[in-house]
């Protein structure tokens, strides 16, 4: 019982030495300084189970996905992979492509329409992943499916569904009637505004391949979908975070293959790349009794595949969608297994997106390259206790607060404008040591469209620990003489707003809630005003000043 006392004796020290030494942080924000423009880089989401899509509450986080505006993406594992349809720990199959005693093809787009029709229905569009390989073409088929679950080795999950076709021109077909269908379907021009990713992280165990034979792969894939729609976007290769050298040199030699290479479809030099993917993710830890997040990795990872990018003149402009990025790198691996990975269900994983949301901007900045997409690899998990700890953005159809950040954003327009922060930690500093001194990193964004400005402000620590609420004192300038009139909405994610996490902890945590307590949580998932909008003078200047809780975060928006 010892060490528990002293924990929260430090705890409770902390908190204290906070309280009284916590300084004022001064933002800083002109409207009128555009720094480039505000893209929805939020508005992409992805999961391992492709058959949760359509299940009552995947389709209830289908909707609310789909509500968010702009457009929104969706990506999911196994969309080509054998199987029943059945639901697992990060295993999904469709059944699309069978073979006859013969070695006759047959195709059967059943439950892949079922998926992509979720998807169009909510209004979001698919990013689809062009895997994974059926076991009448794997070149390994047996064993093939996974008998995974949380706190099992890997070793036994990357089975038959991993490895290269035995038969490279019957993939290309496979690929090419899939796209001939989703065109016959959904029409040329929706198609084309669809994303087509070939296979997910070839670097490590989803590929037990050479390589060279990725890029066979990925060259037979593409050749198909651009023989049936030759304005599809098409891009890859999807590879793990490119900080560690091994992944460096993958996504370098795919860049390089795309660049001057033997096309192994066409006999052509190069293939066809419309945008580039890769993967980003931190590193969570256990220290002292708290979760200790690593957001240094994550930023890094994403760094570090922008200079590889910008080292190829020829691709330094395409699109960069990092497709996916997380805390970690496992969704299904629930934090009760996993103590690592407390912090998914509380406002700590909205902050840390929010921080790694500008971090993209920046770094994209810093790079001269184009991103385009952030993915947040988290969608939910059917069946499983309530707030089990999974990389969720809803438990059992009740949204999290991670949830909240996506509103948040996808409610900005416009613009990036200048915001300076006192208490900001530069991205720099954030790729090497993460946010681990005494002070957060109290920060924001800001957005200015022609009648509104959007101000984002977080209160980020990489510790779990409590912390002081921040006074932040914001100024604004450079408003438009038109903004005479002003209406502001504040609206909050902390520990008691916007967060149905607390609001079953204050249940009582059941895990059978009455129908009235399932109303109240359904209430609390949503995104939630800190008080009712309210009219202020504009002017050349406008001051604003509130308190932030630790690991809270704050929209400001000013409409005239």
């Amino acid at each position: 019982m010892l060490k528990p006392v002293l924990r929260l004796i430090s705890a409770g020290i902390l908190l204290a030495a906070a309280a009284f030494s916590q300084e004022n942080v001064a933002i800083r924000v002109n409207a009128s300084q555009t720094v480039g423009p505000y893209k929805p880089i939020s508005g992409y989401f992805g999961y391992d189970e492709p058959n949760y899509t359509y299940a009552k509450n995947g389709q209830k986080l289908v909707a609310e996905l789909g509500k968010l505006g702009g457009p929104v993406y969706i990506r999911t594992h196994f969309m080509l992979a054998t199987g029943d349809g059945a639901s697992g720990y990060k295993w999904g199959s469709t059944n699309a492509y069978t073979e006859d005693a013969a070695g006759k093809p047959a195709y059967d787009w059943t439950i892949v329409d079922r998926i992509i029709d979720t998807y169009i229905k909510a209004g979001a569009k698919p990013f689809l992943e062009v895997g994974f390989m059926p076991q009448a073409l794997s070149s390994h088929p047996d064993p093939y499916k996974p008998d995974w679950k949380p706190g099992d080795n890997f070793n036994q999950y990357y089975l038959g569904w991993a490895y290269p076709p035995k038969d490279f021109a019957k993939w290309g077909e496979l690929v090419s009637q899939w796209a001939k269908h989703e065109v016959a379907k959904y029409g040329r021009a929706e198609v084309e505004s669809w994303y087509w990713e070939v296979w997910n992280e070839p670097d490590i165990g989803y590929w037990h391949g050479t390589p060279a034979e990725y890029d066979q792969l990925y060259d037979y894939a593409a050749d198909a979908i651009k023989r049936v729609l030759p304005t599809a976007r098409v891009g890859g290769p999807a590879s793990t975070g490119p900080n560690a050298g091994r992944a460096a040199a993958f996504l370098k030699q795919f860049l390089e293959h795309c660049d001057t290479g033997k096309n192994a479809a066409t006999g052509a030099v190069g293939a066809p790349l419309d945008f580039i993917s890769y993967h980003a993710k931190g590193q969570p830890q256990v220290l002292e009794g708290h979760v200790r997040m690593g957001i240094s990795k994550n930023t890094a990872d994403a760094a570090v595949g922008m200079q590889i990018v910008a080292s190829f003149p020829k691709f330094r402009s395409l699109p960069i969608i990092v497709s996916e990025s997380d805390p970690e790198g496992c969704a299904a691996c629930s934090a009760r297994v996993y103590p690592q990975n407390a912090y998914r269900n509380g406002p700590l994983y909205a902050s840390y997106e929010a921080v790694m949301m500008k971090n993209m901007f920046e770094l994209a900045d810093r790079e001269k390259t184009n991103i385009a997409g952030m993915l947040t690899w988290a969608f939910e998990f059917e069946g499983q206790p309530y707030f089990e700890g999974f990389r969720t953005l809803a438990s059992n159809g009740i949204d999290k607060p991670v949830l909240n950040l996506f509103r948040m954003a996808a409610r900005m327009h416009g613009d990036r404008v200048t915001l300076e922060s006192s208490g900001a930690i530069p991205v720099a500093a954030i790729q090497a040591n993460g946010v681990r001194g005494a002070a957060p990193d109290v920060d924001g964004m800001a957005v200015s469209s022609a009648r509104e400005l959007s101000i984002l402000v977080w209160n980020y620590h990489d510790d779990d620990l409590p912390g002081a609420e921040t006074p932040v004192q914001l100024q604004i300038s450079g408003l438009p003489a038109a903004a005479k009139k002003l209406t502001l909405r504040h609206y909050r994610i902390d520990a008691t707003h916007s967060n149905a996490w607390t609001a079953w902890k204050n249940m009582g945590s059941p895990q059978q809630p009455t129908a009235d307590q399932y109303k109240t949580l359904e209430a609390a998932g949503q995104l939630e005003e800190l008080k009712p909008p309210s009219p202020m003078a504009g002017g050349k200047e406008v001051n604003l000043d509130f308190r932030l809780p630790r690991q809270g975060i704050s929209l400001l928006q000013l409409s005239w």
